[in-house]
C-alpha cells in the first residue's frame, strides 16, 4: 500500500472511498513482493499492480466488491494447469492479497490517512494490519512511527512502559497484542523490511492465530555523485529512477550547477572528501566517484571505504585504477578496505554514452544491493527474483515485475 502512498494520500484528502490489495506473502517465481499494491476507487479508478498483469483484474473486482460490502478479504492466486491464462499466475509463483475497504466514513480511515500522509513526506512509518485472525480482528489497522508512537482504528489508549511499549492507540482492545505488534513493527520498521508476523492472539511471539502484514516506509536512500561531469548528468537521471535521493557534489562551482543538473534533489559546491564526512550516510547509502582526478579521489576514497556504506564505485581506466589502488596504500587502507571498491565503476555492457554508462552503474548497484551475478538470465539456472531483504517499500522497497 505504502508504495502508492502519493496517489492514495491525494484519494485521502479528496475524501474518495477506495479499496486497497496488498500482497501480503509470496512463492516460487511470483512478480512482484509483499508491499507491491493496486487501489481501486469508487469511480472504478485503479492505480498500482500486485503482479505485473497476471492477476490484475481478478483483485480489481475484489476491490470493487470490497467497497460494496465493505468486508476485508485474504485471497490466494496460484498456478492453475486448467485455467492457467484466466487467473492463475502462469509464472508458476504463488500470491496472498489483502483485500481492505477504507470509506471515507470508517473509523480506521484517519490511520490511513496519517500513514499515506507520512509516506508521501518520506517520514519513517509502519502500518501493521491484520491479514488473517479472527473476525473482529481482520483489517484492524495500527501505525507505528520510530519512537513506537501510534495510531490505530480503536480507540486511543495509553500505557507507560519502556520503548517497546504502545504509548497511545489499541489494535482490537487487547493490550499485550497491542505491544507485541509495535515493538515486532518497530523492529521490521528499523530495518526498512516489509513482511509479515505470525502471533497468537494473546500477544505472544509465536504463531497462534494471527497474521499481521507490516509494511515500512522509510526515507529514500542516499545516492551521492562525486564530479559534475556529463557522466553524472545521466546518471544522476537513473538514480532519480531508481528511488534514490541524488546529490552532486564537486568543488568547482561554475559546474556544479542547478542548469546542468536539474534532476538532482541537491548540488552542493565543497570538496568531496569533506562534504562526505559531515554529511548523514548509512548502510543503505551509495557513493559513484566519477571525478578520476587524484586531487579529488584520493582523499574522497581514503574516508568512504572506511565508512559503513552499502556501494563505493570509482570511475577510471584501468592504468587509473591501478594508480588509485597504489595512492590509497600509500595512504594507509589495507586489502580488505581496498576490496570493497568498485572500480572501473560498473558492469560489462559495452557502454560508450554517457547515458549506457549511467545503466551500467545502475546495473552493478542493483545487482550488488540484490546479491544478482550481472551474467544473461538466458541459459541460466539463478533465480529470476531474490529475496532482497533489506529495502523498503514505498518508492524504493517494491519489485518491478519481470
Amino acid at each position: 500500500m505504502l508504495d502508492i502512498a502519493d496517489e492514495l494520500n491525494r484519494w485521502t484528502e479528496e475524501g474518495r472511498d477506495f479499496a486497497v490489495a496488498t500482497v501480503v506473502s509470496v512463492g516460487g517465481s511470483a512478480p512482484r513482493g509483499p508491499g507491491a499494491a493496486l487501489a481501486v476507487d469508487s469511480g472504478g479508478t485503479a492505480i498500482g499492480s500486485v503482479s505485473g498483469g497476471c492477476v490484475e483484474g481478478a483483485v480489481y473486482d475484489l476491490c470493487v466488491q470490497a467497497l460494496q460490502d465493505g468486508r476485508t478479504v485474504l485471497e490466494r492466486f496460484g498456478y492453475s494447469d486448467e485455467d492457467a491464462f484466466a487467473v492463475g499466475l502462469t509464472c508458476g509463483g504463488v500470491i496472498e492479497v489483502l483485500v481492505t475497504p477504507v470509506r471515507a466514513q470508517a473509523p480506521e480511515r484517519p490511520v490511513y490517512a496519517a500513514a499515506l500522509a507520512a509516506a508521501s513526506r518520506g517520514e519513517a512509518a509502519a502500518v501493521a494490519r491484520v491479514a488473517r485472525g479472527p473476525a473482529e480482528l481482520l483489517g484492524r489497522v495500527l501505525l507505528v512511527r520510530p519512537d513506537g508512537s501510534s495510531d490505530s482504528s480503536e480507540a486511543s489508549t495509553s500505557y507507560a512502559g519502556g520503548p517497546d511499549v504502545l504509548h497511545e492507540g489499541s489494535l482490537g482492545g487487547r493490550p499485550e497484542l497491542d505491544r507485541t505488534a509495535v515493538a515486532e513493527a518497530r523492529a521490521l520498521l528499523a530495518a526498512g523490511r516489509t513482511g509479515t508476523l505470525e502471533l497468537s492472539e494473546d500477544g505472544a511471539r509465536c504463531p497462534g492465530g494471527v497474521t499481521l502484514l507490516v509494511e515500512s516506509s522509510v526515507p529514500p536512500p542516499r545516492m551521492i555523485v562525486f564530479g559534475a561531469v556529463d557522466f553524472a548528468t545521466a546518471l544522476v537521471r537513473v538514480g532519480r529512477f531508481l528511488g534514490y535521493h541524488v546529490t552532486v557534489c564537486d568543488a568547482r562551482p561554475v559546474f556544479a550547477t542547478r542548469v546542468r543538473f536539474p534532476d538532482a534533489d541537491e548540488i552542493v559546491v565543497d570538496w568531496p572528501h569533506r562534504y562526505l564526512r559531515r554529511t548523514a550516510t548509512d548502510d543503505r547509502t551509495v557513493l559513484c566517484v566519477l571525478t578520476h582526478d587524484a586531487k579529488f579521489d584520493v582523499p574522497l576514497l581514503e574516508a568512504a571505504l572506511r565508512m559503513p556504506v552499502a556501494f563505493v564505485g570509482a570511475m577510471g581506466s584501468r592504468r587509473t585504477h591501478e594508480d588509485r589502488e597504489r595512492r590509497l596504500r600509500e595512504v594507509g587502507l589495507g586489502e580488505r578496505e581496498l576490496a570493497r571498491l568498485r572500480s572501473p565503476i560498473g558492469l560489462d555492457l559495452g557502454a560508450r554514452t554517457p547515458e549506457e554508462t549511467a545503466l551500467s552503474i545502475a546495473a552493478e548497484i542493483v545487482a550488488a544491493r540484490e546479491g544478482g551475478t550481472g551474467a544473461p538470465l538466458t541459459g541460466s539456472r539463478t533465480p529470476i527474483h531474490r529475496d532482497g531483504g533489506g529495502r523498503g517499500t514505498g518508492a524504493q522497497g517494491a519489485r518491478e515485475a519481470a
